[in-house]
């Protein structure tokens, strides 16, 4: 475990939660705690190259990276002696929690304004770009050294982005084969990523029961703020609906 994970050890249902591209387990905070609330035990790491004070971490891993931490995670609770896992992840997290849903054995998840379909643009460089100059600022560059940081960090986050992309890519050709209980949750006023591409996943899911949750008024971080307290709720609905062993 890495200092920033979270990790509430509660009851014998477990439930994996991953974190959004350039963030922390921070923004699993409230969900983590409402679960524990209701008896589950939750583990929310943290991805490798996020959490530290350098941005340019980030372009020293991939999405295969991320999805190691994520198959590490899993591993993690297997060998606490939880055998029964549901993961969930928001945004980049959500394509981790799909992988670990078409390749490992959970139970039982989805996603959280996830870019889970390949073909519809993201706002994510954009967004990229203004918290990587802000987080140099913060360090003390001047503009002039910013300017030219920028010009590199914006070729590596493009061959950060295509990479997450092609993966993504891949495992749309799976999509259909998943036939777990699933739930998808997308909040109407992303501007992130196309809000829309959370109908188009719940729809290639034809073999899965998809909870599907819109919240007409959930920025693209639903798991804080009044959307939040909703998907609190619903997501310890749908977890009473798993049919888990004990």
């Amino acid at each position: 475990m890495k200092k920033k994970d979270l990790f509430y050890e509660k009851g014998k249902r477990a439930v994996l939660l991953f974190h959004a591209f350039t963030s922390t387990s921070k923004d699993m905070l409230s969900l983590g705690r409402a679960l524990e609330r209701a008896d589950y035990t939750v583990y929310a790491p943290v991805f490798s190259g996020h959490g530290t004070k350098n941005p340019d971490d980030l372009f020293d891993y991939s999405i295969e990276d991320w999805v190691k931490d994520g198959q590490e995670a899993l591993r993690f609770l297997k060998e606490k002696g939880y055998e029964e896992v549901v993961v969930f992840g928001l945004s980049l997290g959500g394509i981790v929690a799909t992988h670990l849903l078409l390749n490992e054995d959970v139970i039982g998840g989805g996603t959280f304004s996830s870019p889970v379909i390949s073909t519809h643009r993201t706002n994510v460089p954009e967004n990229f770009m203004v918290w990587y100059q802000d987080m140099k600022e913060k360090a003390g560059y001047s503009r002039e050294e910013i300017a030219g940081l920028k010009t590199s960090a914006e070729a590596k986050l493009e061959a950060t982005l295509d990479g997450v992309n092609s993966h993504v890519a891949e495992m749309e050709k799976e999509y259909s084969t998943l036939n777990k209980k699933l739930f998808v949750a997308q909040g109407g006023k992303d501007t992130m990523i196309e809000a829309k591409s959370a109908a188009e996943f719940r729809d290639a899911l034809t073999q899965a029961e998809v909870e599907f949750k819109w919240y007409e008024d959930g920025q693209h971080v639903i798991t804080t703020g009044k959307t939040g307290k909703e998907l609190q709720v619903d997501v310890v609905t749908y977890l009473s609906t798993l049919e888990w062993s004990d």
